[in-house]
Parts: structure tokens; sequence; C-alpha cells
């Protein structure tokens, strides 16, 4: 499934929402530098290039050469074209582009294997690749081989054929390009024009994949299997362990009964099923995780369709980057953007905790919690290569759709998916077909499995998860509590548990997965603000009224304690000392009370700061009025002098500043 905020946890970040929390109080941390390990050959054939050299160019274009009739798979020698820890060596996988067409032409799958170094390294690696479809994997080799399964086992991670790091890439500017720009209309993405527009940009695309002598009907989920068993085989693995996410659940699932000698186990994170309608189940799918988020928040489902009414009848209008151009672009985001938009962004853990504020509060009229969606999501269009994601939808998963109108909100993903499957013309996949009556072979899939889901996940649900792994023989099912999508990206325990099984499939549970590790805000629990996220990405002097009236509250501390000190040994004290230094300390308090506040939220869920900050900082507004009162007491009881002038100005501006920007 496509992520419009990215492809895992390391594209859906407010890091800098982060260092500002941490400014506030004067701290910063950062994390260290992982140890490499010296690189190692990889288990059988001729071993690929090492890992640091130039990074190959990875656009779209024509693989020379055709595959002789029964030619097998081959390696060849390939740097990595992405930072991996020292010990990975990568290369391609030489396939042919349809095997069911003799003498097809020959592409290029990626891959990367780092090799264990441990005394007691098993002989059966993991082998993972990432969902979409069209989601890149090589990058998350790091990631992997950190986990515990990575400790004693080989780690391989193989592309999807046509993503990001294999050849052709086929990727979809075009369609990219006119997605952007249906965000900038205020219009529903379903209108003609809307859908013609991303038709036209689909056409194109196709049309120049077709001269660079791309055959779409090759990019389908049955050749995708092929590609892993032919994988295992051309490494010289007997047997490895099936990793699989999202989409990859599907393809790692057909590689299990496929080649049931090769699998010792398989994990299924988010598994999709066969029988899953992606679009006709979507809205339902939403619907029922939202019913689960407002456990906390009653009336949320309420709440949200009345969100979505509004912004049809009045599309936010919010300022954020072309994320193709990087050029100022102007959105405009009707209700069905926004539930689509939203929707994926449910899929990160540290995002959840705030839907029901969020969604509460642009129901309620206020669009500033929206930016923050609006700038991740332009940028997650480009985390996906559209050529190969559509041609594995169109073929494999669109046809299995009626697409009946189910009102508001329509995804605009299902909308512009619909639209370039129509334009492409693609026939169904006979492929596609024979994956599902492969997985539907149960007693195909000798291997134990390991199913896992999270709690909250609105686009591959626990509960039909749950409902699928009971078909499987020898499959068990975990939930993980306060988790969206890609349990092991968001759950140290999903991570935990994953790894345990595959080092023994029988191993009970090493932690408790009902606990979740961000609980959900409540009503009043959140005041939603934009200042910290502008602040994060480059409006620092929004922060000039808090750290001007910081200063002047540590120096009227200052002064009004000297004087209190020198006033006091003669046993007189003005009450304009007195006023003074208790108007610095509150001030004092007030800016450390609220740096220490904002700081703690962004240590717990940093992702919060996009959109508010706990309502508690609030209150420490308080100190701040009691501070800009005793200041302005102090001035007036000095008739007006110019010094005592300052404190009361710099408090009124900060108090402004607190109650109406803030």
């Amino acid at each position: 499934m496509i992520r419009l905020p990215g492809s895992g946890r390391t594209s859906w970040r407010w890091a800098a929402a982060g260092v500002m929390a941490a400014a506030l109080t004067l701290l910063l941390t950062a994390p260290p530098a992982v140890a490499g390990e010296k690189p190692s050959a990889v288990a059988g054939g001729k071993p690929p290039a090492v890992a640091g050299e130039k990074p190959p160019a990875v656009a779209g274009g024509k693989p020379s050469g055709v595959v002789a009739e029964g030619a097998a798979p081959r390696l060849e020698e390939h740097a990595c074209p992405v930072p991996v820890p020292t010990g990975t060596r990568c290369g391609f996988l030489v396939v042919p582009e349809r095997r069911s067409v003799p003498g097809s032409r020959e592409i290029r799958v990626g891959y990367a294997v780092h090799r264990s170094t441990a005394a007691d390294r098993k002989p059966d690696p993991v082998v993972y690749t990432s969902g979409g479809p069209g989601s890149p994997s090589i990058q998350l080799t790091g990631y992997l081989t950190d986990m515990a399964l990575g400790r004693d086992r080989d780690v391989v991670v193989i592309e999807q054929r046509g993503s990001r790091w294999s050849r052709p890439r086929l990727d979809c500017p075009e369609v990219a390009r006119a997605l952007v720009d249906t965000l900038t209309l205020p219009g529903q993405t379903s209108d003609p024009t809307e859908r013609t527009r991303i038709a036209s940009g689909a056409t194109a695309c196709r049309d120049r994949l077709t001269r660079l002598g791309v055959d779409l009907r090759g990019y389908v989920t049955s050749e995708i299997v092929a590609d892993v068993v032919d994988l295992r085989r051309a490494l010289g693995y007997d047997q490895w362990n099936l990793f699989g996410v999202s989409y990859s659940t599907r393809s790692m699932l057909a590689a299990a009964a496929a080649d049931p000698s090769g699998t010792r186990s398989v994990v299924l994170d988010s598994y999709w099923p066969e029988q899953a309608r992606l679009y006709d189940l979507g809205k339902a799918d939403l619907e029922a995780a939202l019913a689960k988020l407002g456990r906390k928040w009653r009336g949320l489902p309420g709440r949200f369709a009345a969100m979505v009414r509004r912004l049809n009848e009045r599309p936010a209008r919010l300022e954020s980057t072309d994320p193709i151009t990087g050029r100022p672009l102007t959105l405009r985001l009707t209700g069905d953007d926004v539930a689509t938009i939203l929707t994926e962004a449910m899929h990160e853990v540290d995002v959840l905790p705030i839907v029901p504020a969020l969604v509460d509060g642009v129901a309620d009229g206020d669009d500033r919690p929206l930016q923050a969606l609006a700038d991740q999501a332009g940028g997650g269009l480009l985390s996906h290569e559209f050529g190969l994601y559509h041609s594995v939808l169109c073929q494999d998963e669109v046809p299995l759709n009626v697409f009946a109108d189910q009102g508001h909100p329509r995804s605009f993903i299902a909308v512009a998916d619909q639209a370039v499957c129509a334009a492409w013309g693609l026939p169904r996949s006979a492929g596609g077909a024979a994956t599902a009556a492969a997985t539907a072979t149960t007693p195909a899939i000798t291997a134990p499995v390991l199913v896992v889901g999270g709690e909250f996940d609105p686009a591959t649900p626990p509960g039909r998860a749950r409902t699928a792994a009971q078909a499987l023989p020898g499959a068990r099912f975990t939930e993980f509590a306060g988790v969206g999508h890609a349990v092991f990206l968001s759950s140290r325990c999903g991570r935990r548990t994953i790894s345990a099984f595959v080092a023994d499939p029988r191993s009970a549970a090493p932690c408790d997965p009902r606990q979740a590790a961000y609980p959900i805000w409540g009503p009043g629990e959140f005041h939603l603000t934009s200042a910290v996220y502008r602040m994060s990405m480059g409006a620092w002097w929004l922060l000039i009224p808090f750290v001007l009236f910081f200063v002047t509250s540590a120096v009227q501390l200052g002064v009004g304690s000297a004087a209190f000190v020198r006033r006091r040994r003669a046993r007189t004290v003005s009450s304009a000392v007195a006023l003074t230094t208790v108007a610095g300390l509150a001030g004092v308090a007030f800016t450390l009370l609220t740096g220490v506040g904002v700081y703690g939220a962004a240590r717990h869920d940093q992702t919060a700061l996009a959109v508010g900050i706990p309502t508690a900082v609030m209150w420490y507004g308080t100190l701040a009025v009691l501070s800009a009162v005793l200041s302005v007491v102090v001035f007036v009881r000095s008739r007006f002098r110019w010094r005592p002038a300052v404190p009361a100005v710099v408090g009124a501006v900060l108090l402004v500043w607190w109650f109406l920007f803030l």
C-alpha cells in the first residue's frame, strides 16, 4: 500500500521539533554512531560488490540482452546504492522480465547481503523486502541488522523488480506531478477534470516506459515471488526465513508456498491477505480504526465526519513546498484529501496519539494542525515508484474491486489508482490469480508462520489479519497495542517478538504486546498550535518574545535579589524591590517550566509537537501573567520611568504571543 508520509519511520518525523524543544531548555542530545564490521563474503555464488563504492545510476532504461531459454538466473556485482553497514555486499539478480515469454529481455533486481560475523552464525538468513508495492528496501539493511535477528544470521534484502534500486526503475514523475497538482485545486479528486489530469500523466508515463522497452505485464506479484525464490538458489542458501510487511506479505507467503523446502519460517507484518479488497474495504477499515481511537475520545467518528464535511465545503488553504520542483506551492485540501492524508499518517505509531485532538480541532474550524500533514504528504508522493506500484495493483488488485460509491470520504488514492489503471488498460494478471491460488492452498505452507498486526492499523486491520492467519497451518497471530502499520518499525516489543520467533518458532512471547508505547491524548489534554512546528521549520523569530521575556525576568530576579540583600541589612525593603524580585522569579519559573514541559513532550513523542503541546504547559502562562502584572505595577508606581517600562512592555508582548498566537 502506498504510504503518503513516506515509507516507514524514516520519513514521518519532525525531528526539528525535538531540537526546538531542546533549545528551550538548552539541552541537545545526539545518538552515537554505530560501529561498522569487517566485510565478508556472501554465502554461495560470486560475491557482489563491497559497500562504499560509487552508487549506480538507477534511472529507468533499457537493460540490454535477452535471456536464453533454460538459462538460470545469475548474480552481478554492483555497488550498494545507499549507505549500508560495513560488511554488506550488493548486486543484481539477473532474471527474465517475463518468465512465461521465451526470449524475454533481462532485467536486474537489486539486493544486499549482510553477513553475520557471530561465532555461532546460523546457516539460514533472514530475507526481507518492503511493501508498497514500489517501496525501496535496501536502505533498511542497517535497521534489520541492528535487530536481534541480525546478530547471528545473515540479513538479505531484496528489492522488488522495477523499484528504486532495481533496473529498470519504473518511476512515474508524470503521475506524481498530476497528483500534486490535484492537491492545489479546490475541487474533488473524483471530478472529471482532475481524473483527466491524472489519466494524462499516467498515459505519458506508460508511453515513456514503453519506449524504453519496458513490458509492464512483467511487473506483477507472481514474478516478484519468483525473484525471491531464484535469489535464494543463486546465493546458495539451503533455507532462509522470509520476512514481509504490508504488500510484501503477499509475495513472501506465496514464495513460501512455491519454495517449501527452502523456507524455514515466515514473518508477516501487517498482513494483507489475497482476499482483502483494498479499495472496497478502505472506508470501513478507516471507520473501524477511528472507532478504536475513539474509546478515549467519545464521538470521534462523528467529529471526523464533521471535519470531512466542513473541508469539502470550504477547502483548507495551506502554503507548502512543491516536492518535485522545491518551489512554493499553495494547497487546497478538501475533506477527502485530508481524510486520505490522515489515514496514511495513522500508519505511524507516534501520530496516532494526536489524531483525536487534531480531528476535533479541524472540525471546529482550526486548519493550523494540517500544516505538518500537508508538508509531509507531498514528499511522500515521491517515496514510491509509481510505475511499479500501478503495474502491480492494476493487474493484481484493482480488478478484484467494484469501486461502489460509498460516499465521503473518498480516498484520492483510490480515485487516482482507478484513473491510472483505466488509462493503462492492462489485463488482469493470470499470475495474480495463480498467486492467490498458491496462498489459498494452505497445505503448501509447511513452515511456521508469525503474523503480527497493529491495533490501530487502518490499512491492514488486525481483525482481518487474525482471521486470515487462522487459515494458515501452524500460524500464530499477535496484536500490538497502540501501533499502526508496520509493527517492526513501530514497536520495540514487536521487533523482539519477531526476532525471538526467527530464533525459535516455538518460543514464547518475550514481552507484553498489550503495552502501548504512547497513550492517546484525551479531551482537554492537548492544545493545538502550529507554533512549535513553524519554529522548527525555520521561523526562529517566533521565539524572540519568549527569549526576551526570559532574559528580562532573569535580570529582574538578579537585580531585585541583589537590592533585597543590600536593603535587608538596613532592615528596609521597598515594595518596588519586592515586586521586581517576585516578577522576575515568576518569569524565570514560567520559562523554565515551559521549556522542561515542551522538552519532556518531545522526548516522549516529538511528532506531537508538530500539531500542538500538552495543555498542562499552557497553564504555566499564569506565572507569566503574574510576572507581567507585577512589572506593570512597578512601572506605574515608578511614575512611568523608562527602566521599569522595559519589563512591563516585554511582559505585555509575551502575553499577547502566548495567549493569542500560541
